[in-house]
C-alpha cells in the first residue's frame, strides 16, 4: 500500500529537492543509468545531508506523517537501509526520540557476521524501514526479509522520495506486506516547477511526456545519447 502524504507537505517538499538540486530535470542531454535506462529526470537525495536547514524542515515533516499515521506506540526502532537510508534514519529518530538501528544488504563477513546493526532486544520489535527514495520497491526486500528474520514485526516504510509512477512500486508493497510514506514525488516536483517556472516549458512536457509513459519516452528519445566510440 502507498500512503501519499498531504497537498502542502507534498510540495513544500517538492520546491525542496528542487532548491536543493537534489532533482534535476534534463530533457536534452538524457540521464544514463547503471541499467542502462534513460531518463530526463534525476534524483540525488544523498545532497539533502548537506543542506541542514531543509533537511530539517523535510525531517519534521516525515516525523508528522510517521506520527499521524503510524502512531509513535507503533515505532520501537527506525531502521535506516544501507547506504542512503542510514542517515535519514538517524534524523527522524532524533527528532522522534526513537532508537535507531541500520540493516546491511548482506552480513558482514567477520566478528558477529551481523546484518543489523544497533541493539535490537525487544521480542517482536516493531519496526519502520527508511530509505531515501524508492522507484518500484523491489530493493527494499532484502532489509525487509532480515528484520522480520530477526523477529522483527514491519508493516511500515517511510521515503523522502517516491518515483510515484511505477505500478510495480504498488504491487511490491502489497506483496511484502508494508505501507509505504512518503515526502514528495516526481508529479508534485513537476507541478511546482511548473507553477514556479523552473524550466522551459519545452522541457517540462518532456518530462511530464517521460512520467505518463517512461518506456515509450525512452524508446523516442534513444538518439539523445552519445554512441560510445569502439576501441
Amino acid at each position: 500500500m502507498i500512503s501519499a502524504p498531504s497537498e502542502e507537505i507534498a510540495k513544500k517538499a517538492a520546491k525542496i529537492l528542487l532548491d536543493t538540486k537534489s532533482v534535476l530535470f534534463n530533457s536534452r542531454e538524457p540521464f544514463v543509468f547503471t541499467s542502462g535506462r534513460i531518463s530526463p529526470v534525476y534524483t540525488d537525495c544523498r545532497r539533502l545531508i548537506s543542506f541542514p536547514a531543509e533537511r530539517t524542515i523535510l525531517m519534521d515533516m516525515g516525523a508528522k506523517i510517521l506520527t499521524d499515521k503510524v502512531g509513535l506506540e507503533n515505532m520501537d526502532y527506525l531502521a535506516g537501509g544501507e547506504t542512503a537510508g542510514i542517515p535519514y534514519a538517524a534524523f527522524l529518530s532524533q527528532t522522534l526520540n526513537k532508537p535507531m538501528l541500520y540493516v546491511r544488504k548482506k552480513p558482514k563477513g567477520f566478528g558477529r557476521m551481523a546484518q543489523i546493526e544497533g541493539v535490537m532486544d525487544q521480542e517482536n520489535a516493531k519496526v519502520v524501514l527508511i530509505e531515501d527514495l524508492q522507484s518500484d520497491g523491489g530493493s527494499k526486500k532484502v532489509f525487509i526479509d532480515a528484520l522480520r528474520a530477526a523477529n522483527a514485526k514491519i508493516e511500515h516504510g517511510f521515503v523522502v522520495f517516491h518515483y510515484g509512477i511505477f505500478q510495480k512500486s504498488i504491487d511490491n508493497m502489497n506483496e511484502f506486506g508494508m505501507t509505504l510514506h512518503y515526502l514528495t514525488d516526481w508529479w508534485h516536483v513537476l507541478a511546482v516547477a511548473r507553477e514556479l517556472k523552473y524550466f522551459d516549458e519545452a522541457t517540462l512536457s518532456s518530462v511530464e511526456e517521460f512520467l505518463n509513459a517512461p518506456d515509450a519516452w525512452a524508446e523516442k528519445n534513444a538518439h539523445l545519447v552519445p554512441k560510445k566510440e569502439q576501441a
